[in-house]
This record gives structure tokens, C-alpha cells and sequence, in this order.
């Protein structure tokens, strides 16, 4: 059962002093989403959502700000956005784990999975190496603060970085895909999102199907039926395709793979689970609202 919501990050505090040279604290919530997936010793290929909150302290400038919103909206975010956003997530200390990069591309094979290993090929943008041995909040903060340092003013003292999940208080699923066709991140083979599902039958919502449909996804990937190769053999699904930023391959256990007949958007993941919903309650009218991460998705509806 995927009802429980995995446990958000401790709130970010700050307290300021009155004394003349205090440092004052600027803080924006929820200033952006990272979109992600990474490796896990057990789950193997995991896609994630995590929520950004910042706090910047500091002596105040001549606007008398730590910084205008304006900038920790595009410096901060843009950094985090170009960083990590869209990679695939890769403990370097993880037991099992061999990466080769020359020529601008990363293969790695992750052997570790209790499900089976994992091999993945990319242009090296598209994967983000974490001095660690399991990606967590500690692990990802400490790779994401550098590159936040790196764009902030002299007179930002200190940077402290928020990780939550989004509170779900219903049916969840981690999934992992790749658009080929997108001319932005989303073309990377093994990004992922973690994200809520409702159902509703001739109007209601049906907990159980979500239910149902959340543990038949829990950290799957969603292939395209057209990327999976015929190289693809012993219970292992293979999928490959050239996009803008270059090759991409991906191979894992068949297990943990689901196949749609077109490319793995959330509007056609809607689709596709309002059409085998319908089949599985004839006669009966079908709505999906699919969620892409969070506070975004598609909403499809089938049968009468």
C-alpha cells in the first residue's frame, strides 16, 4: 500500500539577533521542484520529487535586502534547475557500482539492485555524481550548496537548503521515463517524479484502484514500446534512442518496467491508465488525474 506520504524534511528555522551587526534571514518556500531519479541499493531505480525551500543570511545591502526575490528566483533556481534537475542521481561510494566517462558520455552498470543490476548510457549532463554512498536530503544538500555559494553576493553569510516531499495524504507512485522527442530535460532517459494518482468511477473516488495502481507502479519504469531494442533478453527490458543532447540506453529488470504504446508524457500516461481502467469496470464512466511530480499532470477520462 502506497497511502502513507514518506516523511517530509524538518522545517527550516531561523532566529535574528538586534544587535548592530546582525545578520537578517530572507527565506523562499517551495522555490522550485527538483525532478530526478537516482539509484538505490534495494529499489534500484527510484524516481523522485523533492521540494525546494532556501533561507539566505546575511547583512542587508544598500536595497536593504540580503537579495531581491527577483534574483534568488532566477540565480538560485537556475543553479538548482542546471545542476541536478533532470539527471539521474549517482552514489559514487555505492558497493557494486562502475562508471566509465570519455568523450562527454557516462556509462555506468549499478549491480547492486536486489532486483537486478542496472545499466545506464547518457551524455554526461545528464547524470550527477554525489560523493556518497546512498543518495538522501544530507547527501543531495551537500552537493547542491557549492553550486548555490557560487552565484550569491558577498554579503550572504550562510545558505541553508530545505528538502521535503510533498504531503500525499492518498495513493503515490515513484516512476522513472524518458521523451526523446523534448528539446529540454525531459529527453534524459532516467529522469523520474514522484507523484499522486486519483481515480474517480462514474464520479466517485476509488481509493482501492488507486491503491491497486500505486503498488503496481511503485518504482517502475515507463518505457516506449518503439525504444525497447530486440537486444532485450533473460527477463531484462532494454530501451535506446539518439535525442537532441545525444545517446541514451537504459537496461533493468523486465519486472520493473511498463510499456505504453507512445511516448511516456503525462497526458499519454493518463491515457493509458483511463483505457485499462475502463476495460477492467465495462460500462462504467473513468477519470485519471495523473500527476507529474508535484502540483502539475493530466487529467483523461474513458468509457461512457
Amino acid at each position: 500500500m502506497r497511502m502513507r506520504c514518506d516523511q517530509p524534511a524538518a522545517p527550516l528555522s531561523y532566529t535574528a539577533t538586534t544587535h548592530a551587526d546582525a545578520m537578517t534571514c530572507l527565506f523562499v518556500e517551495q522555490l522550485t521542484v527538483i525532478d530526478c531519479a537516482y539509484l538505490h541499493a534495494q529499489r534500484g531505480l527510484v524516481g523522485e520529487s523533492w521540494i525546494v525551500d532556501i533561507e539566505l543570511a546575511g547583512a542587508l545591502d544598500a536595497q536593504s535586502m540580503v537579495l531581491d526575490f527577483g534574483a534568488v528566483k532566477k540565480q538560485l533556481k537556475r543553479a538548482i534547475d542546471q545542476s541536478v534537475d533532470h539527471t539521474l542521481l549517482v552514489p559514487k561510494l555505492a558497493s557494486g557500482l562502475e562508471i566509465h566517462q570519455a568523450g562527454g558520455q557516462s556509462h555506468l552498470w549499478f549491480r547492486g539492485p536486489a532486483a537486478g543490476p542496472i545499466e545506464h548510457l547518457a551524455p554526461e549532463m545528464a547524470v550527477s555524481l554525489l560523493d556518497s554512498a546512498q543518495i538522501d536530503t544530507d547527501a543531495l544538500r551537500d552537493y547542491l550548496l557549492p553550486h548555490l555559494a557560487a552565484v550569491v553576493p558577498a554579503n550572504v553569510a550562510e545558505i541553508r537548503l530545505g528538502l521535503r516531499q510533498e504531503k500525499i495524504d492518498g495513493a503515490f507512485y515513484h516512476y522513472t521515463h524518458g521523451l526523446k522527442k523534448h528539446a529540454g530535460q525531459c529527453q534524459r532517459i532516467a529522469h523520474g517524479h514522484r507523484s499522486r494518482i486519483e481515480i474517480r468511477i462514474d464520479g466517485k473516488r476509488d481509493n482501492a484502484e488507486e491503491i491497486a495502481w500505486a503498488e503496481r507502479w511503485r518504482d517502475i519504469y515507463l518505457g516506449t514500446i518503439g525504444d525497447r531494442v530486440s537486444s532485450a533478453v533473460d527477463g531484462r527490458s532494454r530501451f535506446e534512442y539518439l535525442a537532441q543532447e545525444g545517446r541514451f540506453a537504459l537496461e533493468l529488470p523486465a519486472s520493473r518496467c511498463d510499456l505504453l504504446d507512445g511516448d511516456t508524457t503525462v497526458e499519454r500516461i493518463a491515457e493509458h491508465l483511463a483505457a485499462r481502467i475502463a476495460q477492467q469496470h465495462p460500462g462504467r464512466e473513468i477519470e485519471v488525474r495523473a500527476y507529474e511530480g508535484v502540483m502539475k499532470g493530466a487529467l483523461a477520462r474513458a468509457g461512457v
